[in-house]
């Protein structure tokens, strides 16, 4: 919910949005800002690094944005309702060499890793660029059967 905006794209779009993030003040404003539109955001203060558990099956589509906390993949990839989409976006290791951003290799992605880590899905977008900002895109369908 740090970029809350997503949050108000998603609901004006009509569609049911819950968002996460560790920072209470985001969440609030965020709800706020929803509420200030005629519509409605769900939020959940939560350190998903101490949690990194999320319920299964639960979300047509979960959007993650310039966050990177491997550990959580497997939840990721289950909380996404069966036929449900992921899109996420997140700095590569190509990043350091623009001198800006994240630079531990904790909060950046090896090439095609985030590929790799929605095996299995059915991959409808990907790509890796290099600038502006060095980051890797996926658009993931969960299968409806495993």
């Amino acid at each position: 919910m740090g970029r809350g905006r997503h949050a108000l794209v998603l609901a004006r779009a009509g569609l049911r949005t819950f968002g996460v993030d560790v920072k209470l003040d985001a969440v609030r404003d965020a709800i706020a800002a929803a509420a200030a539109d005629g519509l409605v955001v769900r939020g959940w203060c939560a350190d998903l690094e101490t949690r990194s558990v999320l319920p299964a099956d639960r979300f047509d589509i979960v959007v993650v944005t310039r966050y990177l906390q491997r550990d959580l993949f497997p939840s990721l990839r289950t909380t996404v309702a069966p036929g449900g989409l992921i899109l996420y976006e997140t700095f590569t290791i190509a990043q350091r060499a623009l001198g800006r951003g994240p630079t531990s290799a904790d909060h950046l992605l090896e090439p095609g890793e985030l590929r790799q880590r929605f095996d299995g899905f059915e991959v409808l977008f990907y790509e890796e660029v290099a600038a502006p900002d060095a980051v890797a895109r996926i658009v993931a369908r969960r299968p409806t059967s495993n």
